[in-house]
């Protein structure tokens, strides 16, 4: 399948699909637990940001990271006004940050294949992975001489979100959910 044939092709369906090459990737439901933290998430961002200065996109907002590579992160934040690859406003171009909440089934893929497309994307300036069976962030920012990996995993840990001017607290990300410590 073409991306023309995947774009078109993707539109009529009932529950999304990410495009990776040519392959296909269905996109399977959450768990109320992954739920529950993307919820918690979003409602803290939603708090927390300044709405004249940045959009917050759901799951529901596909993301192009390459000419054949597209994938629908749990969150994605613009600064300043959205570039979409048509009129259509399906595919966002320019995110500076992006939130992934691993399940069992997508934890490899988040990790290893999904961090290398965002990396390669040059407005993204962090990447946040959040494990939804233990406490743990794995947040990937982007500095003049590369990448840094920072991990958070301690209950009491705060991430520092310097390209949206917050913080992000576990305590905030795991509100009401039993998970173990890392």
């Amino acid at each position: 399948m073409t991306v023309s044939d995947y774009l078109e092709w993707e539109e009529r369906q009932e529950f999304k699909h990410e495009y990776i090459d040519g392959d296909i990737i269905e996109m399977t439901s959450g768990t109320l637990r992954h739920t529950r933290i993307t919820t918690n998430v979003g409602g803290t961002l939603f708090a927390f940001l300044d709405f004249s200065v940045y959009i917050i996109c759901n799951s529901d907002m596909r993301l192009r990271v390459g000419p054949t590579r597209y994938v629908y992160p749990d969150f994605t934040v613009v600064r300043g006004e959205a570039v979409l690859e048509d009129e259509k406003e399906l595919t966002l171009l320019n995110p500076i940050f992006v939130i992934e909440v691993t399940s069992p089934s997508s934890l490899k893929y988040d990790r290893v294949d999904k961090l290398g497309f965002y990396l390669d994307v040059p407005s993204i300036e962090a990447y946040l992975i959040i494990d939804q069976d233990r406490i743990r962030a794995d947040l990937f920012t982007r500095a003049d001489e590369g990448w840094h990996l920072r991990v958070f995993n301690d209950p009491g840990d705060v991430i520092p979100l310097a390209m949206l001017k917050c913080e992000l607290s576990l305590e905030q990300v795991y509100r009401g959910i039993e998970v173990a410590n890392a």
